[in-house]
């Protein structure tokens, strides 16, 4: 790891304008009615400038940065009124074969999803040099060779070997940097990325991020940055725009909205997430309720059905005003909290200590000793020759956990975070080693004995939406499982118990009618935590359980998982990607790579003093949603991608990655062994 210098911002306050959002309204036709998507929105973008917009899924964040590329959906969608000047142009009052000129050439868009945004039937190289031919009518070979540059600037080693594969032969971190060259294939002025790292681990994330902003800097970029991830936000936004309900709530530099919120909305979102640098025991704060249907919004404050600070004022529609030079903000109390007469409460700590850290010599509830799991696979060597291989995407890993405990698992996608979840569900059928819950090995149980098990041992899967049956109604997916395991006398009781779970888990029992697709991304996760206790279960495997929410929702679930813990005395396995999230839940937290374990310790351990390079990798990547936190910091960054399981590195697996690597590192294998009391290390620097 190579420590980084941190730059301090440059002032871009008087750069030249380069975009000019004026009144923009979008709408859409459906069936239901007219949905006004984007209601009045109106910023700037300077030269050189990184502008953040934030806010809940449906707020328009999406919807207006597509209606400045002029690629909203048509015939339903619309730009109902506003203008888009860019660069002296207002693109709304352009022809279509002037926009496409302009598009690409001069705007550049990174879509949220790389996979989706890739044609998956034509070379990497064919895709970077169509807008070089088309835009800027460059030959194949100057094509090709500035194809080449662009791979290389972007961080892709190897490319002139790599404009011949395909989108599916590069992991997702190198598909979204072939989306960032695509997207600055012809030099543009304004660079627009909705949600680019959303699907990205947080040293993936970092070196994406990090390569946006020089990038910016070195050729006078504008970049607008649609993210739900406040740490990006914080370490890399000169100017933010939080966007509620199809409107601006606030706009202001990344201090003023970090620092001084002065929208009940913002400061909310801040107060949601959890931080690696906020000490453990405090509850998080969330935003109760849901945003406005916007079909039929409501008369004045839309924020104000969820806001604790309403007032009679604020039936009356607000409007952007400024409260300190730069900052506005649309609330009838903003001068209130400038001022100081008025403030959020402070936050409260927790209401009971964990039941795990108050009985820490408890025999475990699940002990996994020398766990494997190999997948055979075939690898092509020619027109029909094959040859035979395995994936070793568990490799021989031991923990324990307690009853009443959480422990995190963390590491980077494809470390087999998810396949250890699978194997303990046995959803999948180790290949060697011993799974023992309530003292029996359940690795070798038939599906008799499996029966039984499951009603102990249930999930709570990443994607809500795919995991419920969607033609099956709320109260079906919930009393299927007290159905087949016979849990209740009959259909009324079963109704009865449907209501109980709706109930525990913060939901109403009307919603029992409903189906999965007719509720929020957090009702959807709510439902499956619902499903998961019908079964009264002692253990659930949380496999990224809040990955895929927006902030405010997210910390609903956070602490629904908690009171549920504390009240049922429930033990969590859970899986995430998210430093900062596992750091509030769990109690003890492994970190893996490649197959292994590389450290296993006490969370405040883990993440005060971290033993191997590999979780301090972790750490310094994550950023910090707070600005003078990421300017006071010197993160390092972590090169290179993540082996393929296929060809592991011999010795250690992280030894092709870590700057400590000597020649010992390449011929040993590292046992996990306890370099302090409680804390393990799989290191041989250790």
């Amino acid at each position: 790891m190579v420590a980084v210098a941190v730059e301090p911002r440059r002032d871009v306050a008087n750069a030249p304008v380069i975009l000019s959002v004026e009144n923009l309204h979008v709408h859409f036709a459906t069936s239901r009615g007219l949905v006004r998507a984007v209601e009045g929105v109106s910023y700037q973008v300077r030269r050189g400038e990184v502008l953040a917009v934030v806010g809940e899924s449906g707020c328009g964040k999406s919807v207006s940065a597509l209606a400045i590329m002029r690629l909203l959906a048509r015939p339903a969608g619309r730009v109902a009124a506003g203008r888009v000047v860019f660069d002296g142009r207002d693109l709304l009052k352009l022809s279509d074969d002037e926009m496409r000129r302009v598009r690409g050439r001069e705007i550049g868009m990174i879509f949220q999803e790389p996979m989706t945004s890739l044609n998956p039937v034509l070379p990497i190289g064919l895709q970077i040099m169509e807008p070089l031919r088309i835009h800027l009518g460059m030959g194949e070979e100057q094509a090709r060779l500035r194809a080449v540059e662009l791979l290389r600037m972007v961080g892709i080693t190897d490319p002139e070997r790599r404009l011949n594969q395909y989108p599916h032969h590069f992991s997702g971190g190198m598909r979204q940097r072939v989306m960032i060259a695509i997207g600055l294939a012809c030099n543009p002025k304004l660079l627009i990325a909705d949600e680019p790292t959303t699907a990205l681990d947080v040293t993936i994330q970092a070196q994406i991020l990090e390569l946006m902003r020089d990038l910016s800097q070195r050729l006078d970029v504008a970049l607008i940055i649609i993210t739900h991830n406040l740490g990006v936000v914080a370490r890399y936004a000169d100017r933010v725009n939080v966007m509620y309900a199809a409107r601006v709530a606030e706009q202001g530099t990344s201090d003023d909205i970090f620092l001084r919120p002065r929208h009940p909305y913002a400061m909310g979102l801040m107060r949601s997430v959890p931080r690696l640098d906020r000490p453990r025991g405090v509850r998080l704060e969330t935003i109760e309720g849901l945003p406005p249907n916007l079909l039929d919004p409501p008369a004045g404050c839309r924020f104000a059905p969820r806001c604790q600070f309403r007032v009679d004022v604020c039936s009356s529609e607000p409007e952007l005003l400024e409260t300190e030079s730069g900052h506005r903000a649309a609330c009838h109390r903003a001068v209130e909290f400038a001022s100081g007469a008025l403030a959020p409460p402070a936050l409260q700590p927790l209401a009971a200590v964990r039941a795990a850290e108050a009985q820490a010599e408890v025999a475990p509830i699940l002990a996994v000793e020398g766990l494997k799991k190999y997948f055979p696979v075939a690898r092509s060597t020619g027109l029909f020759a094959r040859i035979s291989a395995e994936v070793r995407a568990v490799n021989d890993i031991s923990f324990a956990i307690r009853p009443g405990e959480t422990l995190g698992l963390v590491g980077e996608s494809g470390c087999g975070k998810t396949t250890v979840g699978r194997l303990i569900l046995r959803l999948e059928t180790p290949t060697a080693g011993e799974i023992r819950f309530g003292g029996k090995d359940i690795a070798g149980h038939d599906a008799q004995d499996l029966r039984a098990m499951r009603r102990r041992i249930q999930a709570i899967f990443q994607d809500p939406y795919s995991s419920l049956n969607p033609r099956m109604t709320v109260g079906q997916i919930i009393a299927e499982p007290l159905q087949v395991y016979r849990m209740v006398p009959n259909a009324r009781a079963a109704k009865d118990r449907v209501a109980e779970l709706l109930s525990q888990v913060g939901l109403f029992p009307y919603m029992a009618e409903r189906y999965p697709h007719e509720m929020s991304g957090g009702q959807r996760q709510r439902v499956g935590i619902a499903r998961a206790l019908a079964m009264e279960p002692s253990f659930i495997v949380c496999d990224e359980p809040v990955s895929a929410l927006d902030v405010s929702i997210q910390g609903q679930i956070i602490n629904l998982l908690e009171d549920l813990q504390r009240r049922l005395g429930l033990t969590y396995l859970f899986i995430a990607h998210d430093l900062a999230v596992v750091r509030h839940i769990s109690n003890r937290v492994a970190v893996m790579y490649l197959g292994r374990i590389m450290e296993l310790a006490d969370r405040d351990a883990i993440y005060a003093a971290p033993q191997h390079p590999y979780t301090r990798a972790l750490l310094d990547a994550a950023p910090v949603p707070d600005p003078e936190v990421e300017r006071a910091r010197a993160p390092r960054a972590l090169k290179g991608e993540i082996p393929s399981p296929l060809s592991p590195p011999s010795g250690c697996v992280f030894h092709t990655r870590c700057p400590l690597a000597g020649e010992e590192c390449r011929r040993e294998v590292p046992e996990l062994r306890e370099a302090q009391p409680g804390h393990f290390v799989s290191c041989i620097k250790v």
